[in-house]
């Protein structure tokens, strides 16, 4: 179990989290590692939960989901468990988060346009078990949204 990431390790999620495809070879090159302790590293890394996984960022726009809203909602939180379970299962809710403050969870929803919003929206947002109350609001443009955590 990777317990206290060191500065290997931090230039290694630094470097992956730029080009998660790159190989060992440059990895370890970008890093200041032979290729076998780097190796090892990424290998702990993933292992330990660190690294959670490799995907590939797209752009939705690109797919036709030009609209992002986020959807803030209010729910009886007796029901929060049906409501995170029902949330796992929409497509369109690409992260959904629990909240401090007036309402309980913040939702990420990519849509086509407002059309196909107003038609998940009535058809499936508001019918989800425990919700009482949503507040939607519609982003003007992504001022930075990469995924990346922060470097330590």
């Amino acid at each position: 179990m990777l317990t206290d990431p060191d500065t290997f390790d931090r230039r290694i999620i630094a470097e992956l989290q730029r080009d998660g495809r790159m190989s060992i070879a440059e990895l370890s090159t970008r890093v200041g590692l032979s290729t076998s302790p780097c190796w090892r590293r990424v290998r702990l890394l993933e292992e330990s939960g660190v690294i959670r996984g490799y995907t590939a960022l797209v752009d939705p726009a690109a797919l036709g989901l030009g609209l992002d809203v986020f959807v803030a909602a209010s729910l009886d939180l007796h029901r929060a468990a049906a409501f995170e379970d029902a949330v796992r299962q929409c497509p369109e809710v690409l992260e959904c988060y629990a909240m401090t403050g007036e309402q309980d969870y913040l939702m990420h929803i990519a849509a086509a346009d407002i059309a196909a919003f107003d038609r998940f929206l009535r058809e499936t947002l508001i019918h989800l078990p425990g919700v009482q109350n949503i507040k939607s609001s519609f982003a003007l443009k992504a001022v930075k949204g990469n995924g990346a955590a922060p470097p330590a």
